[in-house]
């Protein structure tokens, strides 16, 4: 592993600021009106972008967003990234995408895994194809931990969604689209995601659904995600893979520190495990850190540029890679539930619940 210096502006309680590397240029979001998409449009528009184009399938998050903003720079496209013509249409004249579209549910996926393949592929293959052909600069794929070991169909397909946005310039090298990727854990404060779950519980009076306590993931705001895919913007070479290096707690943990903010002690209630889910997750291989390069907060991992002919290399594999050790979730910086409170703490949805219910910095420990 080797490491390079990167200074990167911290990330303050009440958000970070605009978004730098935009000014003047056109940023196409498939997904935009999905957690990430509203998050990081609103850090583009705080900058000097040309036009924010939002690209999704759902009018009425289109509608409903462009009433919030009122922002004449942002253009809504109504697609799919599963039919080409809507996503070729839509990045046009484009310079920047950010593509967060996908199916992210692990139960629905695994009962609909054709459904998956068909968006977070096939889908992906059509971004990063009409991104080269419409000559954008930089394209940015969004991916997750369980792309690593995979063993559900979200994970699988994403980890597909990988192999094809990374494989673009091995199979072009006059590829005039830089594709790369990044790999982040659980967003905290997203749309599906356990808090506000965990928050409307609380606020029923009724007892937290936990799956398995002992259950360990990764631990990131919206704000940290974003940051990520714009290191990737700043810093990527062709077919690179960023990932924002993160904390973890366990869900038991997280439910805790939770109640503790809101001076609440009830037994949480342990339903268990749902389909094809891991009690740890991984953020990198042991095989993709051997050949990382440090980043400061970020791991860059270069793709392997190796052609098909093997009889190069049989003599002279990596002897690096027994030195290595998977990123995971159960052996990274692990969060007490003191650590999680404070990071709760730290993000403008949970403040906004705590001040709603008289409780403006979290009931007393």
């Amino acid at each position: 592993m080797t490491t390079t210096t990167h200074h990167r502006t911290p990330t303050g309680p009440d958000g970070p600021g605009p978004l730098g590397g935009h000014a003047g240029r056109r940023v196409l979001v498939t997904g935009g009106t999905g957690s990430f998409g509203r998050t990081v449009t609103r850090r583009l528009l705080d900058g000097d972008v040309a036009e924010v184009r939002i690209f999704s399938r759902d009018e009425a998050k289109q509608d409903a967003l462009r009433h919030e903003l009122s922002d004449p720079r942002v253009r809504f496209y109504v697609g799919d990234v599963r039919d080409f013509e809507s996503v070729r249409r839509a990045s046009r004249n484009v310079d920047h995408v950010f593509h967060a579209a996908a199916l992210k549910q692990v139960p629905s996926c695994e009962f609909f895994p054709l459904e998956a393949v068909k968006t977070n592929v096939l889908g992906s293959e059509n971004v990063v194809r009409a991104s080269e052909e419409n000559g954008v600069t930089s394209l940015v794929c969004l991916s997750t931990d369980k792309a690593v070991y995979p063993v559900n169909a979200m994970g699988m397909t994403k980890a597909m969604m990988e192999k094809v946005a990374r494989s673009h310039g091995l199979n072009d090298a006059k590829a005039t689209t830089t594709v790369s990727c990044v790999r982040y854990g659980n967003v905290m404060y997203s749309r599906g995601s356990v808090i506000p779950l965990f928050i409307s519980q609380i606020k029923a009076g009724t007892q937290l659904s936990v799956t398995n306590p002992h259950m360990t993931r990764f631990m990131m705001s919206l704000a940290d995600s974003v940051d990520l895919v714009e290191h990737a913007f700043g810093h990527a070479e062709q077919g690179d893979l960023f990932i924002r290096k993160a904390p973890s707690c366990t869900i038991g943990d997280l439910a805790l520190a939770l109640q503790s903010l809101f001076g609440v002690d009830r037994p949480l209630k342990v339903i268990g495990s749902r389909h094809a889910e891991k009690i740890s997750e991984a953020l990198a291989t042991r095989d993709e850190l051997a050949r990382a390069e440090e980043h400061g907060e970020y791991f860059r991992i270069p793709a392997d540029g190796r052609d098909l002919n093997y009889g190069e290399y049989a003599d002279d594999g990596d002897h690096t890679v027994d030195a290595a050790r998977d990123y995971d979730s159960h052996t990274v910086e692990r969060l007490d539930v003191a650590a999680v409170r404070r990071m709760l703490l730290q993000l403008p949805e949970v403040r906004r619940e705590l001040s709603r219910a008289g409780l403006v910095d979290g009931a007393a420990a």
